[in-house]
């Protein structure tokens, strides 16, 4: 959908170092850490398919060159407190992937930014940070039983 995968690639955001990001902060829920990676790997496949999901993806990357790439001299190049936009974007992946429990593993892939997150702008660590966040949410939920 909007060739979303392959405008996080040209960023240098490829599926799987999102994995990889993803699996730094895993928490083992009764599937082995391979098993978890691999179908990690596919939910985030099926979500960059999801037209809501790489909407706000695109919105991430746009507002990224926009807002951030283009305007290095900018009030936002730092990515202030007042900045919330970055933050709303992705909850919202984390929450149309995950639903509401997925807001607070949004929060810890937020605040820790493992792997390709600490290198993202302001709009696209926190637009990964949330695609990572639903999936994850959702693999612990799917592996206790509970959806």
């Amino acid at each position: 959908m909007f060739e979303i995968e392959r405008r996080l690639e040209e960023k240098g955001i490829t599926r799987g170092n999102i994995v990889a990001s993803a699996m730094e902060l895993y928490v083992p829920h009764g599937i082995g850490v391979e098993e978890a990676a691999k179908r990690l790997g596919e939910m985030i496949g099926k979500a960059l398919q999801d037209p809501n999901i790489s909407s706000l993806l695109l919105g991430a990357i746009l507002l990224e060159d926009e807002l951030y790439l283009k305007r290095k001299d900018s009030e936002i190049a730092d990515d202030p407190v007042f900045l919330l936009s970055d933050e709303i974007i992705g909850m919202a992946i984390a929450e149309v992937i995950g639903g509401t429990y997925a807001r607070f593993e949004f929060t810890r892939y937020d605040q820790k930014k493992p792997g390709i997150l600490g290198s993202l702008g302001p709009f696209l660590d926190d637009a990964v940070a949330g695609l990572i966040a639903g999936c994850t949410s959702r693999l612990y939920s799917e592996s206790m039983g509970s959806m």
